[in-house]
């Protein structure tokens, strides 16, 4: 009996001592993961909205030039537009990080991104458009640099799959805008204003994720254990002393970002209106659109993952490039007859986007690095870019036909792919800064 009570009173201590020593849930690890999903809510919803002003757009130029009384050459000044405004507002990006954090700046330029959508078809001319075009892809371009450093202070081990999410987001809304606006306005009275105007509702949406996490100043990441992060996290809190324009990978990077996105905006501004001027109905050279941007959807997911584990993202940059060269010819060639094998090629060449991106997380070492190579990258990038969209719009006009944009489209393709090729090499920018100090 003394034996029985001696094994129970042992049991019940064993008992008490594990739930004694049992890891709990703290309050505060349950905030953490919280809002840690919030910001994943926010990544995605802030990046399904960075493209449709562009492409809901593209589908319906025909009928905004209408509407407006544009010209070809101004047409082509509007598709320009974006990386004007990209590259103007998106140096700024950093600095108005640092002073509010970049989730109050991403969640600013989601509602900058709403309002912009719902002044510009009603503006009445082709200024008050242009206006409110400025106004919704000024919260574009502060978002379009500060994703990647969200991503790589929130998720450092994990900034190829995050990017890739993020990445196949953006691409996500940039086709379903490309397919669905011209149905839509159709449905909904045939209004382009009406069209355009709709994909303000998204945008709203995407401002309520930050919402939260402005008001709880949720701007840092999650803690993690061990005496490396701490350091690490001790040296991104210290001011950066990177001279970025001192490094070849950051000017490689800027090219690269360059040209991919000027092959982007004329894709994405021009492609239904080739295919609309080879006879293809307007709803058809819509959902070829469509499938261009829809192309990153799948690719814009793996493509990240894969280059994070090449030493270098060359061979990605080659293949491509490969595949725009190839979707290039066939719009001079036959751009009805195989316009479906057109869309998807360039669809593949148009994920140079997300590899870029993940090349920006990838050469350089710490946050502020990426800040700094993110906002220089894209802001040069786009500068690059501006003159590609309006030179097309031009040469459209005066050369009677595609003839002449296509081939400056494969011109261009040749650099890019130099330069990426280059910007892939397994480096950072802060070492290249320090050797040439």
């Amino acid at each position: 009996m003394m034996g029985l009570m001696a094994g129970k009173e042992t049991e019940t201590a064993t008992a008490a001592s594990a739930r004694t020593t049992a890891p709990e849930r703290s309050p505060a690890t349950a905030t953490r993961a919280w809002t840690t999903r919030l910001v994943v809510i926010g990544i995605v919803l802030s990046a399904v909205n960075l493209r449709p002003a562009i492409t809901s757009l593209g589908a319906l130029l025909e009928e905004v030039r209408d509407g407006l009384g544009m010209s070809g050459s101004v047409a082509g000044l509007l598709t320009s537009v974006p990386p004007l405004c990209f590259a103007v507002f998106g140096v700024t990006a950093p600095r108005l990080a640092r002073r509010f954090g970049p989730v109050a700046v991403v969640c600013a330029g989601m509602v900058a991104v709403a309002a912009g959508l719902l002044i510009r078809p009603y503006a009445g001319s082709t200024a008050g458009f242009l206006a409110g075009s400025a106004l919704a892809l000024m919260g574009i371009a502060v978002s379009n640099v500060l994703m990647p450093v969200i991503v790589k202070r929130w998720f450092p081990d994990r900034v190829g799959s995050m990017t890739g999410l993020y990445s196949m987001a953006l691409a996500a809304g940039t086709s379903v805008a490309a397919a669905v606006t011209v149905p839509m306005t159709d449905a909904l009275g045939g209004r382009w204003q009406t069209g355009l105007a709709v994909w303000a509702g998204l945008a709203a949406a995407a401002v309520l994720p930050w919402v939260p996490l402005v008001r709880d100043r949720g701007t840092a990441p999650a803690p993690e254990a061990g005496a490396e992060t701490e350091a690490r996290a001790r040296a991104e809190r210290q001011p950066p002393a990177l001279r970025i324009t001192r490094s070849r990978t950051a000017w490689a990077l800027a090219v690269f970002f360059g040209l991919q996105a000027t092959a982007a905006y004329i894709t994405m501004g021009w492609m239904a209106q080739i295919f609309r001027d080879a006879g293809v109905s307007a709803s058809t050279a819509g959902l070829l659109l469509a499938v261009t941007m829809a192309m990153g959807v799948p690719l814009a997911f793996v493509i990240p993952r894969v280059a994070t584990r090449l030493p270098h993202q060359g061979p990605i940059v080659i293949v491509l490039g490969v595949c725009g060269l190839a979707g290039y010819a066939g719009l001079y060639l036959a751009p009805a007859g195989g316009a479906w094998a057109w869309a998807v090629l360039l669809g593949i060449s148009n994920c140079a986007f997300p590899l870029a991106l993940t090349m920006v997380g990838m050469r350089a070492r710490t946050g502020a690095g990426v800040a700094q190579l993110s906002a220089f990258a894209q802001s040069a990038g786009y500068l690059i870019s501006i003159p590609g969209p309006l030179l097309v719009g031009v040469l459209y006009q005066h050369g009677g036909g595609w003839g002449l944009p296509i081939a400056l489209m494969i011109g261009l393709m040749i650099p890019q792919m130099a330069v990426g090729v280059l910007a892939g090499r397994d480096r950072t920018v802060e070492d290249e800064a320090a050797a040439t100090a």
